[in-house]
């Protein structure tokens, strides 16, 4: 009981002092701050400033998105799709966290989820031009990739992700890839199929399947 009792004295003193540090002028200064670091090239320490703007506001969605950025320029691309989660749990259509994450997406090199929060941005601002080059520069990675060497590590990604596990283990879908090797022409019947289409689309874009080879 003594023991049960110390936990929750710590606990509860956790969140008083947690609750105590909330200040939202010393976090907009924080965030200040840490864009002044981010403009001068310094992200460790606009990294640092932006944790702290969340520690003194951690409501507030625009500083896990500036803590992302932040994350992205030190090639820490984990740590910023963390923080886009995080800002897109606070506001969900915020595109600027979008954009970051399609963005970390494209340079990990998972292009069909880079594709798919280009196009999730787009519906939101249809007449952006930097998300259009976004889809643009994905595309043109897509195509690319499908006449280099296969990228292990891009599949070996694509493979830990759940939704194209699901789609691999989906039986029409395996004989539609099994009709593309042996079967031409069923294989365009498939692709007729809207939503067949889009799987083996996002399969390619995953690079799980190729379409040529050098």
């Amino acid at each position: 009981c003594i023991g049960v009792f110390r936990v929750q004295a710590e606990k509860a003193k956790k969140e008083a002092d947690i609750a105590a540090y909330l200040d939202d002028d010393k976090a907009a200064e924080a965030k200040e701050r840490g864009n002044e670091f981010f403009k001068a090239n310094k992200y460790p320490e606009a990294i640092q400033e932006y944790t702290e703007a969340i520690k003194r506001n951690p409501k507030d969605h625009t500083f896990y998105s500036n803590r992302a950025a932040g994350y992205m320029k030190m090639g820490e691309y984990n740590h910023a799709l963390k923080d886009c989660d995080a800002a897109l749990e606070l506001s969900p259509e915020f595109v600027k966290a979008m954009t970051r994450k399609a963005d970390c997406y494209y340079w990990t090199k998972e292009y069909h989820k880079a594709l798919e929060w280009y196009q999730k941005c787009l519906k939101i601002e249809p007449d952006n031009q930097q998300l259009r080059e976004g889809v643009d520069r994905t595309l043109r990675q897509i195509n690319v990739s499908q006449g280099d060497e296969v990228d292990e590590d891009r599949v070996r990604r694509a493979m830990a992700d759940p939704e194209i596990q699901a789609m691999l283990s989906d039986p029409i879908l395996q004989m539609a890839l099994r009709d593309f090797q042996e079967n031409p022409a069923a294989a365009q019947q498939h692709l007729q199929n809207p939503e067949m289409r889009s799987k083996i689309e996002k399969l390619i874009a995953a690079g799980v399947i190729r379409t040529s080879s050098r």
